[in-house]
């Protein structure tokens, strides 16, 4: 496992925000230890949502953290652009104001942001 990249808060969206982060990961296990490291910081673990995806050797995992049907738009992103081996997390502090379908884009928004910043095409 690699060290967590966090590029911090990158979008907002009617007082939601939006940060991005990832590592790369060969097990359940590395992806639960990137989880833990993102929550030791405060903000993170007070987040509304801390939604993720990762291809693993073992398969694709998500979690949508509430945010239901999130972990698929980033898990699909992910298989796209061939990037195995990785767990990409977005997280949203919720701003008061519902975003309806919006909010798929801002997730979809925040994973362009991270496959740009590694280098990889979605």
């Amino acid at each position: 496992m690699t060290s967590l990249v966090q590029m911090g808060v990158i979008l907002t969206d009617r007082g939601s925000k939006y940060a991005v982060s990832g590592a790369s990961v060969q097990s359940r296990d590395d992806v639960d230890a990137v989880l833990k490291e993102l929550k030791a910081d405060k903000s993170y673990a007070k987040a509304t949502h801390n939604t993720w995806a990762a291809i693993l050797p073992t398969g694709a995992l998500k979690a949508d953290d509430g945010e239901s049907g999130a972990g698929m738009v980033i898990l699909r992103m992910l298989e796209r652009a061939g990037l195995d081996d990785h767990v990409v997390i977005v997280t949203r502090w919720y701003g008061g104001r519902k975003l309806g379908g919006d909010r798929f884009r801002r997730v979809q928004d925040a994973t362009r942001a991270y496959l740009d910043h590694i280098g990889v095409g979605s």
